[in-house]
């Protein structure tokens, strides 16, 4: 087992702590009502949680990895929609500023980002490609001015209702494919730059997901991020990093269900003992806790080696396909242990059942983390 260090534990416990005390009261009622938590992010922003690997320059608590995908799991184990909201803000959008930006991007957007006075999100999915992201068609042409100009729409942007900054892909040429990608930072006032469809999803309801739409949108030369034409490298570096948030975010969500399996399996009771006395139930249980225990020991090695600055892109995916599959087998079983309640709204394992499925879906398929696993093997 994995030790954390003294500092790392303290910040893990203050998010666990905020996380039971102050995040999970709300998250049935969020769900249903699908509200955006602001009170919540902003003080996450306070405490310095949208920020954490934001150095201290620019506003952020300038954290390692390994602290901030427990601290995120921590705060998924009380509400995914709000861990997922913390993780688009930290991995997809400040890391590629931290990473790829100039000075003045830095100084211009990572203050406001760090603190949660505004708020970030990741554009790249568009409606007929996804895991394909090479095959871009949101196109950006330059101006005689050398500024740019963008038209096209991107699909199922988390945080895109609320953002106020986008890190956005776009191509030059589709033919290009992978060569004429290019990233920029787009705000959310510029002319041209509008909210579409918000969609009504299946689960992660305290999470706004929706359509952003170009037309026409003019954006300064300044706003570039890295250099022309190296945008698809941005994007599969932000992405490894952004498989260890929604990894975290998983692993909350798993161990949540384990926890109220385990206690519902102690209290409820039929043919004269509790449930949790039958084998098959203990079976359920203890395939939980290797599942979990699994996918944590994952996420710490991916996150380790993401600190130490090794090439980590096998390890993410590794930790996003076991902690994404662990979710949805913990959430599927906690339900089953429970019943007819489970399947009941009144219930929050059946929360906990819906929001663990989008966990093999978005920030790459678990289809394509296999193929990033094998592909390393083999090439």
């Amino acid at each position: 087992m994995f030790q954390l260090t003294e500092e790392q534990d303290q910040i893990v416990s203050l998010a666990r702590d905020f996380a039971r005390e102050e995040i999970l009261p709300g998250a049935q009622e969020r769900d249903k009502t699908h509200s955006y938590p602001a009170e919540i992010i902003a003080q996450l922003g306070d405490m310095g949680f949208m920020g954490m690997l934001v150095p201290e320059k620019w506003g952020g608590t300038g954290l390692d990895t390994v602290t901030y995908a427990f601290s995120l799991a921590e705060i998924s184990y009380a509400d995914a929609s709000v861990g997922v909201i913390l993780s688009v803000n930290n991995s997809l959008c400040c890391y590629p500023l931290v990473a790829f930006g100039n000075p003045d991007q830095k100084d211009r957007y990572l203050p406001d980002l760090a603190s949660g006075r505004k708020l970030g999100c990741y554009a790249l999915t568009e409606p007929h490609c996804g895991s394909d992201a090479a095959a871009l068609r949101t196109r950006a042409t330059r101006n005689a001015d050398g500024s740019w100009r963008l038209n096209g729409s991107k699909v199922w942007i988390t945080n895109a209702p609320q953002a106020d900054v986008a890190i956005a892909y776009t191509t030059r040429d589709p033919a290009l494919r992978y060569k004429g990608i290019c990233a920029f930072v787009l705000e959310s006032g510029m002319p041209g730059f509008r909210v579409g469809k918000v969609e009504d999803k299946l689960g992660i309801n305290g999470s706004g997901t929706a359509e952003l739409i170009f037309e026409d949108l003019d954006v300064p030369a300044a706003n570039l991020l890295g250099e022309e034409g190296k945008g698809f490298n941005i994007a599969m570096a932000t992405l490894d990093g952004g498989r260890i948030g929604i990894a975290s975010q998983a692993l909350g969500i798993a161990q949540r269900a384990f926890d109220l399996a385990v206690s519902y399996a102690g209290e409820r009771t039929a043919f004269g003992k509790p449930i949790g006395a039958q084998q098959g139930l203990q079976w359920m249980i203890a395939d939980m806790a290797v599942r979990i225990e699994s996918a944590r020991l994952l996420i710490y090695n991916a996150a380790a080696l993401r600190d130490a600055g090794k090439n980590d892109s096998r390890a993410c995916s590794m930790a996003k396909l076991a902690a994404s599959e662990a979710a949805n087998f913990c959430a599927d079983k906690a339900l089953q242990i429970h019943g007819g309640y489970g399947y009941s709204k009144e219930y929050e394992v059946e929360r906990l059942f819906r929001d663990a499925r989008i966990t093999t879906i978005y920030e790459g398929t678990s289809e394509i983390q296999r193929l990033v696993i094998a592909r390393s093997f083999l090439s």
